[in-house]
């Protein structure tokens, strides 16, 4: 295997320190810290073992600091089904509770996820489901 303190800048401690200082992301505080470790030449082999990485994940995540900085220790973004209640969705739906329901056809006069769900289709045309729409609501509420 060959060496990889080599490949760091300058200065990679101090950028890692301050990594470890500031961040709040448990999975990004974990990188950094094997990351400093192989920094300050201790091996792959035994950094990965103590961190309960592999070698190979490791090595991406060196690299990864090395070419981007403390940006390259962050999640990148996951593939998958974009986000159907958008931002100016949810804004929507914030205002729309704040509302009387009755002045929407409502029967109740408080809301319920259905009745939600209704509205927000006749009045936007997106069919989203209620368990959206409570999730939705919980987070911003």
């Amino acid at each position: 295997m060959r060496p990889l303190k080599s490949q760091f800048p300058a200065h990679a401690m101090t950028t890692l320190e301050t990594v470890l200082k500031q961040t709040q992301e448990a999975r990004v505080f974990r990188r950094a810290q094997a990351v400093r470790e192989v920094a300050a030449g201790h091996h792959v082999n035994a950094v990965s073992a103590t961190f309960h990485f592999t070698n190979s994940a490791l090595r991406k995540w060196v690299q990864r600091f090395v070419n981007e900085g403390p940006q390259g220790l962050r999640d990148r973004p996951r593939p998958g089904r974009p986000r159907k209640v958008t931002c100016e969705l949810e804004t929507y739906l914030n205002r729309l509770v704040d509302q009387d329901p009755l002045k929407h056809g409502c029967v109740h006069s408080q809301w319920s996820c259905r009745d939600l769900v209704t509205v927000l289709a006749q009045q936007t045309g997106l069919q989203i489901g209620r368990e959206s729409v409570r999730l939705t609501l919980k987070k911003t509420r």
